[in-house]
């Protein structure tokens, strides 16, 4: 069967899915995915998948994808990160038989992605682009799709979108912020953007930004004429929005809960989401805040999750009439709602710190030290500096590290292979060779053991010679005995 292609493989194989599950780190996992479908979402995406650790590590495609497998969490599109053609390739033909497409993220803002070379960072590189979707398009049986933001001209967004889809994308997801808009910096997303690609291309756009509940995701497909919206943070804190609904905190955490039981992902993944559905009403609770913080089993967040029913349902019934919900909220605390980021002058309000003062702190300011823009210091680093006052964090000054010849990871700098110790590790086992710069000793052990075993023989053998002769001495003494 040939390979549908643009607003046919929307049509057929998506089943023309208009509400969609964005790719999120450690968060859009199989039990998280299958709640959302229960609610209404049409179409997931994976979490982001490195497609270099993909490719070289079994363990790691067994617990993302291969041991993920399951008939109600279709259609799925699987997003890789990558920055090599033939290594984005490889990953994407192990992974195509499990699923309906496969995208290549071009969104990602964040610093990891700065420092790996992936994710928007790649977006003025067109050349690159291009190469790695045509080989895409060439090799893979299921469709290649992107997600990408946004540049601030709207020209040269239309001229990006149209250079994907010449090289062979069949669907684009457009989130209307660029890769600056990020965390308290985040803003508004631009639909004009959104609407001027959808106009400009001929294959689906789905929108992405400024969704955080049904009415939005109407208004969205109304005036941009997409053909499907991404939600990311508004199904984080409600898996109902789809289905127009604000039910009660508890239910959602108590069915996702069961799922996972079924279903199991890292605890981090499950805290995470307790964290993001409980959002508002741990503000009121901080103890269980902290109780949920340091938990170390399922069963102790189910135990969280009850304690924090318990103590809203309480609430409930000493309620009185009339009252309304606090904070400037639009429901009460236990119903699953939206969650307003707080800008840079809120944050530092909330801080206490003037919102002239420098100081957007947490992750935007650890972004700025490593760019050399800032001299801010985040709170773990200011520990690091207070155990070691002369301790440096100028990019500048930082060590540069040779690449591992297989995988590209810092080699060690004593191996005699030049890899890292993984990589050196398989070789040396696979070759019987020693690599003292990372403690392997294949050869020198494999030596030893001959040697022992060698020197086993030559103990055996005397003994065998001296019970042979016992026995022929103890022959002659019972002949001479029965000739007497």
């Amino acid at each position: 069967m040939p390979k549908l292609r643009g607003e046919a493989f929307w049509r057929e194989t998506l089943r023309s899915a208009h509400y969609v599950v964005a790719p999120m780190v450690d968060q859009s996992e199989l039990a998280w995915r299958l709640l959302s479908r229960r609610h209404g979402a049409q179409l997931c995406y994976t979490p982001m998948l490195h497609a270099q650790v993909f490719l070289r590590d079994a363990n790691y495609r067994r617990e993302n994808l291969y041991g993920e497998a399951c008939p109600e969490d279709r259609p799925l599109i699987v997003q890789f990160c990558a920055n090599d053609p033939e290594v984005f390739v490889q990953a994407a033909l192990l992974a195509q038989d499990y699923c309906d497409a496969i995208d290549l993220n071009l969104g990602c803002p964040q610093m990891i992605a700065k420092r790996g070379h992936y994710g928007a960072f790649l977006q003025e590189e067109w050349d690159l682009l291009q190469r790695m979707i045509l080989l895409a398009n060439e090799k893979l049986s299921v469709p290649i799709t992107c997600k990408i933001r946004v540049f601030p001209e709207i020209d040269k967004t239309v001229k990006y979108a149209q250079m994907l889809e010449k090289a062979g994308c069949q669907l684009l997801t457009v989130h209307g912020r660029t890769k600056e808009q990020k965390g308290p910096l985040a803003g508004v997303a631009s639909w004009e953007h959104i609407q001027a690609v959808r106009k400009a291309v001929s294959i689906p756009v789905f929108a992405n930004g400024n969704i955080q509940c049904l009415s939005d995701v109407e208004e969205c497909i109304r005036k941009t004429g997409v053909h499907g919206v991404m939600s990311a943070e508004g199904n984080l804190h409600n898996p109902a929005l789809f289905e127009g609904r604000n039910p009660l905190v508890w239910e959602m955490a108590e069915e996702y809960l069961e799922i996972v039981q079924k279903y199991p992902c890292p605890l981090s993944y499950v805290r995470a989401h307790l964290f993001k559905l409980w959002h508002h009403t741990l503000q009121v609770y901080q103890q269980l805040r902290e109780e949920l913080a340091k938990v170390k089993t399922l069963e102790g967040i189910v135990d969280v999750n009850r304690e924090l029913k318990l103590r809203c349902q309480e609430e409930i019934a000493n309620q009185k009439e009339g009252e309304k919900p606090k904070e400037g909220l639009p429901f009460f605390h236990w119903i699953c709602q939206p969650y307003i980021r707080p800008g840079p002058k809120e944050r530092c309000k909330e801080n206490g710190a003037s919102g002239t003062e420098k100081g957007v702190r947490g992750k935007r300011a650890l972004e700025e030290e490593e760019d050399g823009n800032s001299e801010l210091l985040s709170k773990n680093k200011q520990k690091k500096k207070l155990r070691n006052p002369n301790k440096s964090f100028d990019p500048s000054l930082k060590p540069k590290y040779a690449k591992c010849d297989q995988c590209g990871n810092p080699k060690g700098n004593k191996c005699v292979f030049n890899m890292c110790r993984g990589c050196c590790k398989k070789r040396a086992f696979r070759e019987t060779a020693d690599c003292p710069g990372h403690g392997l000793l294949f050869k020198t052990k494999y030596e030893k053991s001959l040697s022992w075993q060698s020197s086993q023989r030559v103990i055996q053998t005397p003994e065998i010679s001296r019970r042979g002769d016992v026995d022929v001495g103890e022959a002659a003494v019972l002949k001479e005995a029965g000739d007497g």
